[in-house]
């Protein structure tokens, strides 16, 4: 179905069909996908939320968290709606720019949730590493600059390819078998060649992910270096405490993101096509979900903030109830 501008083979709109043979379940597939959004939508607002009104999280490590929370939120909110829309409603239509506009952030945040990563890697390489000038080194004006390139680099990687699929010629329906606007998937349903598509994605993923998992490998060789030439036990301890949430963070992210990568160029018909999206779906879900779990499990400071917060009322209540 092309829309009216036959010149340009532009469809009017796509068709999102979910999870490919999997119809009959959608109503189900799609409760957990809801209480996880539910889940990364709550507990990544309320860490903000803790980040910002917490003085003793006015850190650089804190301040890299707020960002990669909030990268996961807009992440949830782009994506899930338009998912339950689809499962539960049966409302499979979207309009051909919005199916872009939804490419272009999906791809653009996940891009900027592997540079936030990446950042934080730096982040334990100074605070470990040169401990005397952290303070100094990240001021909040790097910071702040370190996040603004990073969300920069994902908006002009991702700009060439989303312009590159608007202009390819659709004439071979508008049918798209995900639960989401994927560039590939779009590119895939064209009549045109999309080759340069397919070699611009291959490169935006090797020049983003790659630069960002060797600046990750080897703030965390240097870590480890300067953490086994400690002498006391409980320093190596404490040292190795810091990392371990962002470690459990950079697994939970990339593990699902190289399988969905990977499945779209090299796995051809060896991979079932509803585990493929179901993959895709996790790779989306699962990080904004976990983090801040992870997070709060994992760091003490960020225990006893909640705690405050909690408790923060009664225990002043209690203060004055005393003097």
């Amino acid at each position: 179905m092309c829309g009216e501008n036959s010149s340009s083979l532009t469809p009017g709109f796509y068709i999102l069909n979910g999870v490919p043979g999997l119809e009959a379940a959608h109503t189900w597939i799609a409760l957990p996908f809801c209480f996880m959004c539910i889940i990364a939508v709550l507990r990544n607002c309320g860490l903000i939320y803790l980040i910002g009104h917490e003085e003793a999280l006015h850190r650089p490590m804190y301040y890299f968290l707020a960002l990669l929370s909030f990268t996961d939120v807009t992440l949830c909110t782009t994506t899930v709606p338009n998912m339950l829309c689809i499962f539960w409603f049966n409302l499979k239509e979207v309009d051909f720019n919005a199916c872009l506009a939804q490419m272009f952030f999906v791809h653009m945040l996940t891009r900027t949730e592997s540079g936030v990563l990446m950042l934080m890697a730096l982040d334990r390489y100074v605070a470990i590493c040169y401990p005397l000038r952290y303070s100094t080194t990240l001021t909040n004006l790097v910071i702040a600059k370190a996040g603004l390139a990073t969300f920069l680099r994902g908006v002009l990687l991702i700009l060439p390819f989303t312009f590159l699929t608007k202009r390819l010629p659709y004439c071979q329906g508008n049918f798209l078998p995900h639960t989401y606007c994927d560039h590939m998937s779009v590119a895939k349903v064209s009549c045109g060649n999309f080759k340069v598509n397919a070699i611009s994605g291959l490169m935006m993923a090797l020049l983003i992910g790659v630069l960002d998992i060797c600046c990750i490998s080897v703030s965390y060789t240097m870590i480890s270096r300067a953490v086994v030439s400690l002498s006391s036990a409980d320093a190596r301890h404490k040292a190795c405490s810091t990392c371990t949430s962002h470690v459990c963070a950079i697994v939970i992210t990339c593990v699902p993101a190289f399988f969905t990568f990977f499945a779209h160029r090299f796995g051809g018909h060896s991979i079932p096509h509803h585990i493929h999206i179901t993959v895709a779906n996790i790779y989306l879900l699962l990080p904004p979900t976990m983090n801040p779990i992870v997070y709060g499990v994992k760091t003490k400071q960020i225990q006893e903030g909640v705690i405050k917060f909690l408790l923060g009322d009664r225990l002043s209540l209690s203060k004055t109830n005393k003097s």
